[in-house]
């Protein structure tokens, strides 16, 4: 047993882990488990869906094998423990990239798979799920099951998205992405509002495939931020930047980010980069993975560790939801300073319980104080329920189970396709088991 933890750091319970390693011994070590168990990768959820307290945790970051890649079509079939970063550093010298890819790229394939992550171009590329093209996946009663989007369907779509319940993931096809390089050219753009910021968005749609916002948290509900666009470039006389980490190297007695600490913070970050020229050409590390070279950034946020707090809005509703969201969170002086908000195109995504749907998406740092951090969800809560939207499981450690049931009407269908040998931290909370 070892203690073991999310990235938000809340709390540290113990855990039988296993280490699968060996894919000729997968189904063994799976199906003698005494305990209900649940595949692990990086651990970086921040909340409890890679968790399963006083059970077992098969380790996957052992099954980190590329199996084949094809240079002429881009597709790769590898195991799920293989990280996005190694991907990445594999496939563009050779002119590819991976489609999608979220804030790390510290994060296993299967669990990029098992939360159908999402990136800055979901309204250009969909989600992660959208270029799997087959996976392989072992249930704890011993069967295998191969599926993909025209095969066995029903159990792909349970699995994109499906948090680790239907079986643990072995292996994977990906479709990567043709690109001429690691480079991107940028833009950068001020603006005062929050309707600015649905204007921006609209207008870049069309000309732009990634897009993103920082909003500052603390200037009210009205929302003034920056939005970023960039695009592939085709540069390639720039010098790959040398990697300059840094680490947290202690966890503070009290959060760094506080009520104090916030509105400096952010009143200097967005006039630092408005005065800054509005366009340049980035290197895909620092524009994808701004915090991967912050080692242990999480530290920041103290001993009681944060929540992160992601919820999606349909966009008829989503402009008023989030003016109202900001004004909560502004009132109570707590709040992020990597506050971030970007919209979601129409394409559905291809998992049950797929967190993605048409609309505006807003996600912030909350350090943990307790009671009172509680209360202020619950007031947000509110809020995204009357709106009709939803919160992100993949970062959740505390929602409610009427708010998971009411935002995914595919639940009654995903369960029928659960492992019964399988259970987290989360299901037992938001599902009963």
């Amino acid at each position: 047993m070892r203690a073991v933890t999310s990235w938000g750091r809340l709390r540290a319970d113990p855990h039988h882990t296993v280490d699968l390693t060996d894919p000729s011994q997968i189904a063994q070590q799976i199906c003698r488990s005494s305990k209900p168990g649940l595949a692990h990768g990086m651990g970086r959820s921040y909340g409890d869906v890679g968790l399963n307290p006083h059970g077992t945790l098969w380790v996957t970051t052992g099954l980190d094998h590329f199996m084949a890649f094809d240079e002429a079509t881009g597709i790769l079939v590898c195991e799920s423990g293989v990280l996005l970063r190694d991907i990445q550093r594999m496939a563009l010298p050779r002119g590819w990239m991976l489609p999608v890819t979220p804030g790390t790229q510290m994060v296993t394939v299967g669990g990029a798979i098992a939360n159908d992550v999402h990136g800055k171009n979901h309204h250009a590329q969909g989600t992660f799920g959208h270029h799997v093209q087959s996976l392989t996946l072992q249930r704890c009663d011993g069967e295998v099951i191969i599926c993909g989007p025209h095969d066995h369907a029903d159990w792909f779509a349970a699995t994109v998205g499906g948090l680790g319940l239907t079986g643990v993931i072995t292996q994977a096809s990906l479709q990567l992405k043709r690109v001429p390089g690691p480079w991107f050219d940028t833009q950068t753009t001020a603006y005062a509002n929050v309707q600015d910021f649905f204007t921006l968005a609209d207008e870049a749609v069309t000309t732009w495939e990634h897009t993103v916002s920082w909003v500052d948290c603390t200037a009210g509900q009205g929302g003034r931020g920056l939005f970023m666009s960039a695009n592939p470039s085709p540069s390639q006389t720039l010098q790959v930047p040398a990697p300059r980490q840094i680490r947290m190297p202690f966890v503070p007695p009290v959060s760094l980010m506080n009520r104090y600490t916030l509105r400096p913070l952010n009143t200097a970050y967005y006039y630092l980069k408005k005065w800054q020229p509005s366009r340049s050409v980035m290197h895909y590390v620092p524009f994808f993975y701004p915090l991967d070279n912050v080692l242990e950034w999480n530290r920041l946020y103290g001993r009681l560790g944060f929540y992160q707090y992601q919820c999606v809005l349909p966009r008829q509703t989503g402009h008023d939801a989030v003016h109202a969201l900001l004004a909560e969170i502004t009132r109570t002086g707590e709040g992020s300073f990597l506050a971030v908000l970007k919209t979601f195109g129409a394409r559905q995504p291809m998992g049950m319980l797929s967190f993605v749907q048409e609309g505006v998406t807003l996600a912030l740092d909350f350090a943990n104080h307790g009671p009172r951090t509680h209360e202020l969800f619950q007031r947000l809560d509110a809020i995204v329920l009357e709106a009709k939207g939803r919160l992100y499981p993949a970062k959740d450690a505390r929602m409610s189970s009427s708010l998971f049931e009411a935002g995914y009407p595919n639940l009654n269908e995903f369960v029928k396709y659960r492992d019964p040998g399988i259970s987290s931290a989360l299901s037992r909370r938001l599902m009963g088991y």
